[in-house]
């Protein structure tokens, strides 16, 4: 464009030239006039002929005797024939479009109870490179507006008066989501744009019903906190009797320990009664040295040997 704006000034500075000299006969100016003329024609010829087109784009070619070519211009650098052929850029790269309040075109829907809803969403897409012609040819560079943008607000309206207004804003925004991406490729298919995700930046429900859900969940958490507390209890409760009935248990053992051992020491008294003599004689004050015991016969029995005293070994008879 910028070449053939500056071939036509030169065409028109070359005019000038020529018609000046044409008026004033001078060979010579009009000479110049005439390679000025040829030198714009030129210049303009070529920036018709050629056709850059950038990165992450595909031309669309357009042919005045033949209409629109299939085949699509890849990137860098190509020679088209001037004035006949007439090239449009589309962008193949990802793209999005957002519908939002900040920009005035948010989406105003109906929930399944009928209240109103407002949604933000944005929308990834790309359009296909090998069918761009075709999309030049059924709808044109306007896409956007003609297709994308209405098939859009039409989709999510559709997909939210299916949900309650509740589930919009808790458990069920990813699969509102979901469906909205899956109709709007469904949707596109057929006009070579393919939808890579959708995104709902914000979904906005009346200010009570807002208020209404915020209650209801208070309460539901206070129920839960009552619940844990309730359940605390029961475990401390359960704790205790399992406690309670560990102490008895140890208490029985050591009753029924003690118990077989009296049964034992009795047994053993029973068939030794020397050793109640000796016990006996064991407990009484170390002062005495000497202690008589009754038995079916008399028996001193020194005590210094049961105490260890010096010089002695055991009892005396």
């Amino acid at each position: 464009m910028t070449l053939l704006i500056v071939g036509l000034v030169v065409v028109v500075v070359g005019l000038a030239v020529l018609i000046q000299g044409i008026q004033g006969q001078q060979g010579s100016l009009r000479s110049l006039g005439g390679f000025v003329v040829v030198a714009g024609v030129l210049v303009a010829f070529a920036s018709q002929a050629f056709v850059v087109v950038p990165a992450g784009n595909v031309g669309v070619v357009f042919n005045t005797f033949g209409g629109v070519q299939e085949r699509e211009l890849g990137e860098g650098f190509h020679v088209v024939l001037p004035f006949l052929q007439q090239v449009t850029l589309y962008d193949v790269r990802q793209q999005e479009i957002t519908l939002a309040r900040e920009t005035g075109d948010q989406v105003t829907a109906r929930s399944s109870e009928g209240l109103e809803i407002t949604v933000d969403v944005t929308i990834l897409y790309q359009v296909r490179p090998e069918e761009a012609a075709t999309l030049h040819q059924d709808i044109g560079p306007s896409y956007v507006d003609v297709r994308l943008r209405p098939q859009v607000r039409s989709q999510v309206r559709d997909v939210i008066s299916g949900f309650a207004a509740a589930d919009l804003i808790a458990t069920q925004r990813a699969e509102v989501a979901a469906q909205i991406e899956q109709r709007l490729s469904s949707a596109l298919t057929s006009d070579n744009i393919n939808v890579l995700t959708v995104l709902l930046r914000d979904v906005r429900i009346p200010e009570a019903i807002t208020q209404a859900i915020e209650e209801k969940q208070a309460a539901e958490q206070q129920v839960q906190v009552e619940e844990n507390r309730r359940r605390q209890a029961e475990i401390a409760a359960q704790r205790k009797v399992v406690e309670a009935e560990g102490d008895r248990d140890a208490a029985i053992a050591r009753a029924e320990g003690e118990s077989q051992a009296l049964k034992l020491r009795g047994e053993a008294l029973r068939d030794n009664p020397a050793v109640i003599q000796l016990e006996v004689a064991q407990k009484l004050a170390p002062g005495v040295q000497t202690v008589l015991l009754p038995s079916d016969g008399n028996f001193l029995i020194d005590m210094r040997g049961f105490m260890g005293a010096p010089g002695t070994s055991g009892p005396t008879p």
